[in-house]
């Protein structure tokens, strides 16, 4: 009979797919080079961590202002950082052409009313995410007992109140196009949130996933600051829908991506990410879903 030390320890281990430091996608020499403090992934997409979340830059250095598009708004009091980092990067004084938002969870919309106003330029989201954006709708109360980490204990105290950019919001164009993004198609991806979107270029096979999958433990504490990277689904503490997060799991690995690059985590590329994702989508149900909880199957 197994043990119940083994048996811990098995259950632990479903819960975690290992990515090795051969398929981190960043070039840390390349990086020193430049003072915007992102961690470049391609000619014209880099990300920056700020806190517990990424926040996304496409467009090459240098591009000016009106040439580039921000995705995502990282946690209230980032706004700062991602201003300097945009005007590192890009010059002048650092606007974009817009922000393009994968979802809007307080860790990924906290600095946007602010930037949104100061820049004055359109807010795009999926329209099932709208109500979140437009103050019309609260997302569902998180779920602080699954995950087994301090984030996930804490994420009752997580705001989840809309916020209101309903002057600049717009709707991503139904034709799956992304404005300010030529050669990048949006997917629709639910299940961590009803409108929740990842963004994917064929050319080169460059998925920004969001928080639809992760590359580390976002229920730990430790993991979040230090990205740690493991294969992971979304956030368990707010995933309110796990039939759907799993499909969008299985619909990305589908794709067969080259380089990831993650709400939360290092983005990843290659072969061990991709196993990893592989393994992550067909067995999801062992490897993601909490077995117990307000939302669990």
């Amino acid at each position: 009979m197994q043990s119940r030390d083994a048996a811990q320890r098995s259950r632990k281990c479903m819960n975690q797919i290992p990515l090795p430091d051969s398929a981190r996608a960043e070039r840390p020499e390349a990086d020193e080079v430049r003072d915007d403090k992102t961690r470049q992934i391609a000619p014209d997409v880099a990300y920056r961590q700020i806190a517990i979340v990424n926040v996304i830059f496409f467009g090459p250095p240098g591009a000016g202002d009106g040439q580039w598009v921000l995705i995502d708004a990282g946690v209230t009091g980032s706004a700062s950082a991602i201003r300097s980092a945009a005007q590192a990067r890009f010059g002048q004084t650092g606007r974009p052409s817009a922000i393009i938002l994968t979802h809007g969870h307080f860790d990924h919309v906290g600095s946007l009313e602010r930037l949104a106003a100061e820049w004055d330029v359109p807010v795009y989201a999926h329209r099932l995410e709208h109500p979140y954006l437009d103050g019309t709708t609260s997302y569902p109360p998180a779920d602080p007992g699954v995950g087994g980490g301090l984030m996930a204990l804490l994420s009752p105290l997580y705001p989840t109140r809309p916020i209101d950019v309903s002057p600049r919001l717009r709707a991503l164009p139904d034709d799956h196009s992304i404005p300010g993004m030529p050669g990048w198609h949006w997917l629709h991806t639910p299940g961590h949130s009803p409108g929740h979107v990842s963004l994917w270029r064929n050319a080169d096979r460059l998925l920004i996933a969001g928080d639809a999958f992760v590359t580390t433990k976002q229920e730990s504490v430790y993991a979040a600051v230090t990205q740690a990277p493991e294969m992971h689904g979304p956030p368990m503490y707010f995933t309110p829908d796990w039939p759907s997060a799993r499909q969008s799991v299985l619909d990305l690995a589908a794709l067969g991506p080259e380089t990831v690059v993650t709400g939360h985590g290092q983005a990843m590329q290659g072969a061990a990410m991709r196993s990893a994702l592989t393994h992550l989508a067909e067995r999801f149900e062992d490897i993601a879903v909490p077995k117990h909880g307000r939302y669990a199957l």
